[in-house]
């Protein structure tokens, strides 16, 4: 857990990053097998950066905020090269040997390289074209002070802290030279710094328990409530007593932590160690608002990933993982968490053996898990000093779902997981199907959560979406479209991976609702859930109400309405009331939206003579005698209408002269 490479000859060759007991895991040393048969839910990242081994000749050193790697070589004269997990090109150089490097880092956009050597300045490299590559130094401002490390807040902005303060500058590279923005003169232990928030901590006072934090934002530098960190026990003598690898700062759900690892609880009735997390506001006090329940000893270290704290035990070689947005014991300032799940190892992970295809024929050799030359880094960076290897930890959801049994808890943990979709409709299915199917209150709890999610998601979408159309998006700009996550599950998801096992034809939810409310007879609830339009019109939907006609007759008219409201269905219309031998009805409707000039003559005779209601017939065909006559000047069907047999059955029943006369004007 610390940040910055351990002084010479101590742990250089652990790669860049120190730590004991809070920083890296361990071997079992009783021999013990593993708690983790199976079940794996962490995991080491599948393309992990690869750099030479820490050894006498070459330094690692580790840069939090850019997530790179240094591989030094004699003090950098043969050769420096820079690896990140991100940029997959790395950057290789050489530097002149001017004595042996504490720490190195570059600025974010790697245009400018900060490399300490000594305990009273820190050397200054540009890396923009057409720049010259001349070095230049900056001194700490105070007196007998020494450097114990440095931060770049941003491309141009680094903060030196010393043991007596900060000092805030402001790199102008076309100058080759610093501005000094602010300093701040305070007695400091040790530091730490969280990228993510532009927040450094200062530890001061004798015991080191007293935290001060400092947030840097665009050249401007603040200082931040400062808080004592509650020690187990009253120190027996005035020396350090908090150190740097007992504590972690991390970002969690959007808000700033300060992570404790207390090995010994304040309570007596409590053995284990548990880690207490305090809040750090932007603004007001820091409080202590979590406590983890570790329940057990020994040397841990702290990861967070996906919101989730992660704790390595190197003793059983396990980790467990904590959700401070699961409840917990809350005794009215503090909520007591345990862990979510068991402990389980981290997936077993094969490092393949380096050299060309031909050479490499023997098999991966398996990485040793929670080795005592692993350091972590926040939020989620585990490196291997002996073997070079530098990784990201990562959850897997799949095997939480069959260690989680509470589907309730369950959905709660999946739906704050950022890759959570496919695992929850994955739960859904299982839930409806034989043989894990759930009673129907767990699917009910299931189902009401997800609801949950999806209207908040709509109401924030459709709250952004009256702002933007007020115009009143301008005036707020930091006002940002809501982030459909995948915790956002619609219909569509939910029948195309849930639902749609459950029936032949291919339909919606809301088609499986309506067949559902008939199989129950609960017609007054299908009236109601269309009427207030909870089931959105659509032409399918309105088929599948005609096709229910003969159990719940009403259903022929909830149809039709449908059709009606939807407004591009005419010709569905037409077809419906013609199946029910409605043609007159079908005609009214035609003429009513005007298109009686252009309709089938035939497929309305057909419909009537099919009614077998000679009238009917009657009303019909002097209806369509009386069209040709305004269209063509003649009553009379053209070939091409196919109407000779109607013609012929009309003469059978009422006789030539029924026939209508041409009239000329």
């Amino acid at each position: 857990m610390s940040r910055e490479p351990p002084p010479p000859g101590e742990e250089e060759a652990a790669g860049g990053g120190g730590g004991g007991g809070g920083g890296g895991g361990g071997e079992g040393a009783d021999g013990r097998p593993r708690a983790a048969e199976g079940g794996c839910y962490l995991a080491l990242c599948a393309r992990p950066v690869h750099f030479e081994k820490a050894n006498p000749v070459n330094c690692v050193f580790f840069d939090e905020a850019n997530k790179q790697v240094f591989a030094v070589r004699s003090g950098g004269a043969t050769g420096v090269v820079v690896k990140g997990l991100e940029d997959r090109n790395p950057i290789s150089f050489r530097m002149e040997d001017k004595g042996e490097v504490k720490c190195i880092k570059f600025s974010l956009g790697n245009k400018i390289l900060a490399v300490q050597r000594t305990l009273k300045s820190v050397d200054f490299l540009n890396f923009i074209p057409d720049s010259p590559q001349l070095e230049y130094t900056q001194e700490c401002k105070t007196k007998n002070a020494n450097i114990l490390g440095f931060c770049w807040t941003s491309s141009t902005e680094i903060v030196f802290i010393t043991d007596q303060g900060i000092e805030f500058y402001q790199v102008l590279p076309e100058k080759r030279s610093l501005k000094l923005l602010k300093n701040q003169s305070i007695n400091v232990n040790w530091y730490m710094y969280c990228p993510e928030s532009s927040v450094i901590l200062l530890s001061t006072t004798v015991l080191g328990n007293v935290l001060q934090p400092f947030y840097f934002k665009s050249g401007t530098m603040s200082k931040l409530s400062k808080f004592e960190i509650e020690l187990p026990a009253a120190p027996k003598s005035s020396k350090l007593s908090l150190s740097e690898r007992d504590i972690a700062m991390a970002t969690i759900y959007g808000q700033l932590y300060v992570l404790y690892l207390r090995h010994h609880s304040r309570t007596s009735n409590s053995t284990g160690a548990e880690v207490v997390l305090y809040h750090l506001p932007r603004e007001g006090s820091s409080k202590k608002t979590h406590i983890l329940k570790l329940n057990r000893t020994g040397k841990f270290a702290l990861n967070v990933v996906d919101n989730l704290v992660v704790v390595h035990h190197q003793d059983t070689e396990t980790s467990v993982i904590f959700d401070i947005k699961l409840k917990g014991e809350f005794d009215g300032s503090t909520t007591v968490h345990q862990f979510v799940l068991p402990p389980r190892s981290i997936q077993p992970y094969q490092i393949p053996v380096a050299g060309p295809a031909s050479v490499t024929s023997q098999s991966p050799v398996p990485c040793k898990l929670y080795s005592s030359s692993w350091i972590v880094f926040q939020p989620d960076i585990i490196i291997s000093a002996s073997e070079g290897y530098l990784w990201s930890l990562q959850v897997k959801l799949e095997p939480v779902v069959n260690l989680l049994l509470d589907k309730g808890k369950l959905m709660d943990f999946l739906l704050q997981r950022k890759e959570c979709k496919m695992v929850i409709l994955s739960v859904c299915s299982q839930m409806l199907s034989e043989p894990e199917r759930g009673s129907l209150s767990v699917i009910a709890t299931v189902f009401d959560k997800l609801n949950h999610e999806y209207k908040k998601y709509l109401e924030a979408e459709q709250s952004y979406t009256m702002v933007v159309e007020a115009g009143l998006s301008r005036s707020n700009p930091l006002l940002k479209r809501p982030v459909r996550t995948q915790a956002v599950i619609d219909q569509s998801d939910m029948y195309t991976h849930v639902l749609s096992v459950f029936t032949e034809k291919k339909h919606y939810l809301y088609e499986l609702v309506i067949k559902t409310l008939v199989q129950h007879n609960l017609f007054y609830m299908l009236h109601q859930f269309l009427q207030y339009h909870v089931l959105s019109d659509s032409k399918p939907l309105a088929c599948l109400l005609l096709s229910l006609e003969s159990i719940y007759p009403p259903a022929h008219q909830l149809s039709l309405d449908m059709l009606k409201r939807l407004s591009t269905a005419n010709d569905e219309i037409v077809e419906v009331l013609l199946s029910k031998h409605q043609v007159l009805a079908a005609l009214r409707f035609i003429r009513g939206i005007g298109g009686h000039d252009s309709i089938s003559a035939r497929k309305f005779l057909d419909a009537a003579k099919q009614a077998e209601d000679d009238m009917l017939f009657y009303t019909i065909f002097r209806f369509f005698e009386q069209r040709n006559q305004r269209l063509r000047g003649n009553p009379s069907f053209t070939p091409g209408e196919h109407c000779e047999e109607h013609v012929t059955f009309f003469k059978q029943v009422f006789g030539e002269q029924a026939l209508m006369k041409p009239t000329t004007l």
